[in-house]
This record gives C-alpha cells, sequence and structure tokens, in this order.
C-alpha cells in the first residue's frame, strides 16, 4: 500500500492572505459609505429589516459610544462585523478615524483569520493523508457540531421571541 505525502504549506500562499485584507477593507469601506448615503432610510432598507430595529439601534449605541474604536473592536464580534460599518456611516463618524480603524482591524484580525483557518485545513489534510477514516469523522463531528449550534441559536431565538 502507498502512502500518500501532502506537502502543503500550512501558511498557505502569502499574497492570498494580502488580498484577503485588502478586499475586507474594500468591502468596509463600501458598507461605511452605503450606510452614510442611505442615513435614516437604512432603518427601512432591506438590510435594515432583517437586521431589525432594535439591534441597529443597540450598535447605534456602541458607535456613539465608542466612536472609530468601535470599527476596530467590531472585527471581533461576529455580528458587529456585519452591522457596524454600515451604521459608522449613517450615523457619519469621522471618515478619516473610520479608515485608520479600518486599516488596522483589517491589518490585524485578517492575518490571523488567514493564518489560523489554512494551519486548520492543513492539519485536516496531514490526518486525512494517514487515516482517511478519521479525517472523514472529524469532517463529520465538525459539520454536525456547526449544524448543531446554529439549530440551537435558532431554538433559543424562538423560544426569547415567544417569551416577548
Amino acid at each position: 500500500m502507498r502512502h500518500l505525502a501532502i506537502t502543503i504549506d500550512p501558511v498557505g500562499p502569502i499574497w492570498l492572505g494580502v488580498v484577503l485584507i485588502i478586499a475586507l477593507f474594500g468591502a468596509f469601506q463600501a458598507y461605511y459609505w452605503i450606510g452614510r448615503k442611505l442615513g435614516e432610510r437604512l432603518y427601512d432598507s432591506r438590510i435594515g429589516l432583517k437586521l431589525g430595529r432594535d439591534r441597529i439601534a443597540k450598535v447605534e449605541g456602541v458607535v456613539e459610544k465608542w466612536g472609530a474604536f468601535a470599527v476596530y473592536g467590531c472585527f471581533w464580534v461576529p455580528m458587529l462585523r456585519h452591522t457596524l460599518p454600515w451604521v459608522a456611516g449613517a450615523l457619519r463618524v469621522s471618515y478619516p478615524w473610520y479608515v485608520v480603524a479600518s486599516a488596522l482591524g483589517c491589518l490585524t484580525w485578517a492575518p490571523i483569520w488567514w493564518f489560523g483557518l489554512t494551519a486548520l485545513i492543513w492539519a485536516w489534510l496531514q490526518v486525512a493523508a494517514r487515516s482517511p477514516i478519521t479525517a472523514a469523522v472529524l469532517a463529520v463531528l465538525i459539520v454536525g457540531g456547526a449544524v448543531g449550534f446554529v439549530v440551537w441559536r435558532r431554538k433559543k431565538r424562538a423560544d426569547k421571541a415567544l417569551a416577548a
């Protein structure tokens, strides 16, 4: 029986990490300007309706309290990462400070995500090369855990909505 040898760089191509940083920075700029253009209409937009007025109000509170510091911090909080840039634009956070905070966030969060994710994939491929069955079991456990987490969160939200 022939043993598979996988030679994968655990860091991955550095240029892909740089592209990730640039793309994330570009997306954050677009979110800001879309939020700035929408302004108060953010609440009634499709995005605003999906997020909900309460959630947007909470994010507004964070932005009003912390300003550009909230932009940097939002990279580390999953739901804030996707809502705060829009709200920062709608609230007209100082754009120069927003650029600095979002650049710092991209430069610190994206590499950690990139290197961590590629290291996990590399480790799984190493396990797969040695034992495909173990790798399959790990994949099933990871996907099952993710699905279980999503179901649990949705049930928790539904229970909370019923209680209110």
